[in-house]
């Protein structure tokens, strides 16, 4: 048994951070005078209310009056005059590393951050090197030696392929502390535009950071599984390039249809041949509340099974690659020893990450 639990990679803790700005009252006004159409705008408004979303936060305040000449309170996003990419990946540089140390200070470990083997750092909205990772290990203190990883640009699933990767490292070396960081600085990426699928992409899309640390001391959420599920011709629905005006993020309304009838085929092979019922916590990227209602309904959960996911969105919109540790911050407070767990995060490809976990 010893040996068993050595063999075995836990996610111990799980701590997460938001800026101070909720942005989500604004954006939704300052989207409404960018739609021309008074059908387009109809129909925004309608979306607007099934969205189940409160608050989104930004690290850029947003204007007394959204609708004027500028989105945010200090000229960032001024009407006309969008930034240039390079402007946003400054304002990303000078953002990020306070954000994720809020978040990393949250995990309680004190010095023992320090003392990290090994440091992965998920973000597709910003860039630049040296990065945040050597920022990081110089503000925590830990050895320049540390092994570092970046993943970069896998979009909202890219926590699925951190916490795999620190799955293999502890596995291979039961000594290994690994320190995850997932951080998302999404608003940067506000685009001026009357394309209503657009605006609508935008409308779920926010700011967070999360921090995680994974070894083998068998506490928290054991990792068990993971596996990577390709849906077949849908490439085109979900894309994120890199533009002059900051990322261009295209988010098909397709996708959720495409989720949902992707995902029914081939839930005995992501649950490895468990059925829905053996499944006590359920942590499904909440990118939209369609997306969560056709995850759902393609598996025929039980009412309430997504509530952790729901909740998030609610509070917190989408923050991509973060948002999943957030529900999973959620579940690890609750679980009770034995539970089993599903975690699943959809993203460019389109492409499902899946993960069976149970609480130690």
């Amino acid at each position: 048994m010893a040996n068993e639990l050595r063999d075995q990679a836990y996610l111990n803790r799980v701590a997460t951070a938001v800026p101070k700005h909720d942005v989500h009252e604004a954006f939704v006004k300052f989207a409404g005078t960018l739609l021309a159409d008074i059908r387009h705008e109809k129909l925004f408004r309608r979306m607007v209310d099934r969205a189940e979303i409160h608050h989104r936060y930004s690290v850029l305040a947003a204007a007394e009056d959204p609708s004027g000449p500028s989105v945010d309170a200090h000229g960032f996003f001024r009407r006309g005059s969008f930034p240039t990419t390079a402007a946003r990946m400054g304002r990303y540089q000078a953002e990020a590393l306070p954000l994720a140390l809020t978040a990393v200070e949250r995990l309680g470990l004190g010095r023992d951050a320090s003392r990290a083997t090994h440091l992965i750092v998920t973000s597709c909205t910003g860039l630049y090197a040296p990065g945040l990772d050597l920022e990081l290990a110089a503000a925590l203190g830990i050895a320049p030696s540390v092994e570092r990883t970046m993943v970069g640009f896998m979009g909202c699933y890219a926590a699925f392929n951190a916490l795999r990767l620190a799955r293999h490292i502890v596995r291979s070396d039961a000594d290994a502390r690994v320190l995850i960081v997932n951080l998302e600085l999404c608003t940067l990426h506000l685009q001026e535009t009357s394309d209503l699928e657009q605006v609508l992409s935008f409308l779920v899309f926010a700011d967070g950071c999360a921090a995680s640390w994974v070894t083998s001391e068998p506490t928290g959420l054991a990792l068990d599984r993971f596996r990577t599920v390709l849906l077949p011709e849908t490439a085109d629905l979900i894309t994120w390039q890199v533009g002059d005006q900051g990322f261009d993020m295209y988010l098909s309304g397709k996708v959720p249809g495409a989720i949902g009838n992707g995902l029914r085929p081939v839930a005995p092979e992501i649950l490895d041949g468990a059925a829905i019922g053996d499944i006590d916590l359920w942590a499904i990227h909440p990118g939209g509340r369609s997306v969560l209602d056709a995850a759902q309904n393609a598996l025929e959960l039980p009412p309430g099974a997504l509530d952790a996911s729901r909740r998030v969105l609610a509070d917190f919109g989408n923050m991509s690659s973060a948002t999943i540790m957030f529900v999973l911050e959620k579940l690890l407070a609750t679980a009770q020893p034995g539970q089993r767990g599903a975690a699943m995060g959809f993203g460019p490809g389109l492409t499902a990450e899946t993960m069976l976990f149970h609480a130690a």
